[in-house]
């Protein structure tokens, strides 16, 4: 009886298309799908890094009467600011303060030396590419451990993902563009040619590129879904057809 059953289930399985039986065991993730996930990953992780740290702008440590020490998108460090409003200069800035702090006397009256045009649309960009990979972290955690090529709307998920990440990514992108070309100019933060780019603002740069090659990578993983999800249903129309005309 074993003997038998092990020649009817080897017939039946000579019956079957190679084709097809190929693709019965789909994988979950291809290889440009695992990358895209690693790419996100590192991507998340660096645009909230930069998100968070005061250290888009820096003066230089070495030297000591620098007036200003670092500044990010939300917080700034000084060391000792002068207020611009003040023309007998009896009033200064002095440690790390959110920028729309409203408990420090005077702090309010020079927002707008503090935060001018290219500064809020460098927020304003940054924020949602921000909030496009938080966004994209469910997204990308569905697929990663619950989502499989055996569900409906498997492809669609994938490439909703890679669009809004490549959003992000274009949005974190512009930011850092803004801020690149506008942030270290004359006649906004003293002693510019004494300041530089920081490590917030390189791991924000590089945030968005990785961004953008996560985008490629998951709308390329859901071009290789759908075509294998094709050739699966194609393949399974013809075995269908041979095992019902025999």
């Amino acid at each position: 009886m074993q003997k038998a059953s092990h020649i009817a289930r080897q017939n039946s399985q000579e019956q079957i298309p190679p084709e097809f039986m190929s693709t019965v065991n789909m994988k979950r993730r291809t290889l440009s799908g695992s990358c895209g996930v690693g790419f996100f990953v590192l991507a998340f992780g660096f645009i909230a890094i930069a998100f968070a740290t005061p250290s888009w702008l820096v003066s230089d440590y070495r030297i000591t009467g620098a007036k200003m020490d670092r500044l990010g998108l939300w917080v700034h460090c000084f060391r000792s600011l002068p207020d611009v409003n003040d023309d007998s200069q009896r009033r200064f800035f002095v440690g790390c303060r959110w920028v729309y702090d409203p408990f420090t006397t005077g702090y309010d009256e020079i927002r707008g030396f503090l935060l001018p045009p290219f500064m809020i649309a460098t927020q304003f960009f940054y924020t949602l590419g921000f909030v496009g990979m938080l966004v994209s972290a469910i997204g990308v955690l569905v697929f990663f451990l619950c989502a499989g090529p055996d569900q409906k709307h498997f492809v669609k998920l994938i490439r909703i993902i890679g669009y809004v990440v490549l959003a992000a990514g274009a949005c974190a992108g512009l930011a850092v563009i803004i801020f690149a070309s506008l942030g270290n100019r004359n006649n906004w933060m003293p002693e510019h040619a004494n300041n530089w780019f920081g490590w917030s603002f390189i791991l924000a740069c590089v945030g968005s590129v990785m961004a953008l090659v996560a985008g490629t990578l998951f709308l390329t993983e859901a071009n290789v879904q759908k075509r294998k999800r094709t050739l699966f249903k194609e393949s399974q129309t013809r075995f269908e057809m041979m095992h019902g005309g025999k």
